[in-house]
């Protein structure tokens, strides 16, 4: 049997223009908080647990240090986070949430709400889908 190289019956162009819908659909959500969704992701790791270390947060949010650390260098200028070498191991930087990182928390807890009502899906719904995509991207990595 052929298999269909129609962009429209690829999964990975599916995930791909689910993730800019994700994008443009917060971007009106963070902009009063003056963040952008790479920012928000980073937010969402300290929010979890504060004082991390770059790499344990490129790790989380799956990006490389040549990415990570300009953005959260915007985001120390900003004064959402601190930045400091560790004392035991100069190598590390340890992130830190400032009080003004703090306290955008609080604004951001209705956005999953938002979304799943924007997606017409209860929270057992977006769950599952959570479930079935990290299986997904689990599997891909196996391969």
């Amino acid at each position: 049997m052929k298999k269909s190289l129609r962009l429209d019956d690829q999964l990975c162009f599916s995930i791909y223009a689910a993730a800019h819908a994700f994008t443009r659909f917060y971007r009106p959500l963070l902009e009063p908080l003056g963040l952008t969704y790479p920012q928000y992701l980073v937010l969402l790791a300290l929010w979890e647990e504060d004082r991390l270390p770059v790499k344990a947060i490129g790790e989380r949010l799956l990006l490389d240090s040549g990415t990570l650390t300009p953005l959260i260098k915007r985001m120390e200028e900003a004064d959402l986070v601190t930045r400091l070498r560790d004392s035991a191991d100069e190598r590390r930087v340890i992130v830190s949430l400032t009080t003004k990182g703090r306290r955008l928390r609080s604004a951001a807890e209705a956005f999953p709400a938002q979304i799943g009502a924007a997606a017409g899906c209860s929270a057992s719904e977006l769950s599952a889908l959570r479930r079935t995509l990290t299986g997904l991207r689990d599997a891909l990595d196996a391969a």
